[in-house]
């Protein structure tokens, strides 16, 4: 294959999708998203990308360093580079402007690929629960007909549509099933779909965490799902751990961290180490005195019965959320010895998942970096806030709304394999 394959990722997130892409070789022409820090999130990786290919990382550790401003990182960036991060919600009234951004990156190319998935809260079993209306009605459920814009006007090969589960269930107030209606209207727009339920752990992520995969295919073939190959590491959570410093709750630097020796081999294989560049957001948020006595009967209760804690288990004094139906597990154990944790959630930001190191007793919440190995973002993505000052209640949203990059890198894999 001569040039490399591009992309267009929409509903673009902090580009945990994008980046396994990238790293499977494909090129981004462009990256949609709404969310104005995951775009400051997706502005500093692409520029990263770029900086590494021309030769000039030192910019991208100075800036991690604190030696450069965010401006200042920026302004040794490429504008079309920064330029290729479209900060807009799609809809009626951006379109035609997101068109412009793209036919301009484009530059007469033809797009190849468009990848991504709306807002997951429309479709969601617990967003559902949550909403007195279940959700019906809700702009986001009918992101997926702009979707069918963008497939319309570039035409590509192929597109990768990714989404949670709630998707197979989804019905629109007549009673008619969401997906369904995705189909037809990707078939009228000329493509055949086909989707699968792929579950992160199968591949090589130490969560588990299940997605609906839709892949669309130009034209009326069939039988083309490019099903990613399976990888179990056989390592459980505390390898990819290992080497980060311990804390205690309140503990450790937004900034760089000096991580200790590592003799392992998945984070080798999942492309999680790069020892050029510094590690950065390993920091504990400080805990109060409930959620550590909360964290303390949840620890017990694993070591003592590997069983999770149930939030309406817990004393009525220790009980101050009001949602007591859906994220009735939402303190998490993600203990060492797991072969994989529970999935690493956007609520993460609030509610929190706690570690148990083997050697000293981490009653804490899980670090942004800890989160975002769970998630396999590599050690040299760094998540952004608005302000441009660290900020852990940013990078926890944005890491865990995100598909894990190695799925994404598998998929990519399989489909350069059948392109």
């Amino acid at each position: 294959m001569g040039k490399k394959l591009t992309f267009l990722d929409l509903f673009a997130g902090a580009g945990g999708l994008s980046e396994g892409f990238i790293k499977a070789g494909f090129e981004p022409v462009a990256h949609v998203e709404s969310d104005t820090a995951a775009c400051y999130t997706l502005r500093t990786r692409m520029s990263y990308h770029w900086l590494a290919s021309c030769g000039k990382p030192e910019f991208y550790v100075k800036y991690l360093k604190g030696d450069l401003s965010r401006t200042d990182f920026y302004a040794e960036v490429s504008e079309k580079v920064l330029g290729s991060v479209i900060n807009e919600e799609i809809g009626t009234a951006t379109l035609p402007k997101i068109f412009h951004l793209i036919d301009e990156l484009l530059d007469g190319r033809q797009l190849d690929l468009i990848i991504g998935g709306p807002p997951c809260q429309a479709y969601s079993l617990v967003g559902r629960s949550r909403d007195k209306n279940k959700m019906i009605g809700d702009k986001r459920n009918y992101l997926y007909v702009y979707y069918a814009e963008f497939l319309k006007r570039y035409r590509p090969k192929y597109f990768v549509f990714e989404n949670v589960m709630g998707l197979l269930s989804a019905k629109d107030k007549d009673g008619n099933p969401y997906l369904a209606a995705m189909i037809d209207l990707f078939r009228k727009n000329g493509y055949e779909t086909e989707y699968e339920i792929l579950s992160s752990e199968e591949y090589g992520v130490l969560q588990s965490r299940k997605r609906v995969i839709i892949v669309g295919k130009r034209g009326k073939d069939t039988g083309f799902y490019p099903v990613p190959d399976k990888w179990n590491p056989e390592v459980n959570v505390q390898e990819i751990f290992c080497d980060l410093p311990a804390l205690k709750a309140g503990e450790g630097v937004s900034g760089p961290v000096q991580v200790n020796p590592y003799n392992g081999k998945w984070q080798v294989t999942a492309d999680i180490r790069n020892e050029n560049i510094p590690v950065t957001l390993h920091q504990a948020r400080p805990n109060n005195e409930q959620d550590l006595e909360i964290y303390r009967i949840a620890v017990e209760l694993w070591n003592s019965k590997k069983a999770r804690l149930n939030y309406n288990a817990l004393p009525s004094r220790l009980k101050t959320h009001k949602n007591r139906e859906s994220f009735k597990d939402r303190f998490k154990v993600v203990a060492s010895d797991l072969a994989y944790s529970h999935t690493v959630v956007a609520h993460i930001a609030k509610d929190g998942h706690y570690y148990i190191h083997p050697d000293i007793n981490q009653n804490r919440s899980i670090t942004p970096r800890e989160a975002a190995r769970l998630q396999t973002f590599p050690d040299d993505y760094y998540f952004e806030s608005i302000s441009g000052v660290p900020a852990r209640t940013y990078a926890f949203r944005q890491i865990g709304n995100a598909v894990p990059v190695l799925l994404a890198r598998k998929i990519a894999d399989k489909m350069k394999e059948v392109w």
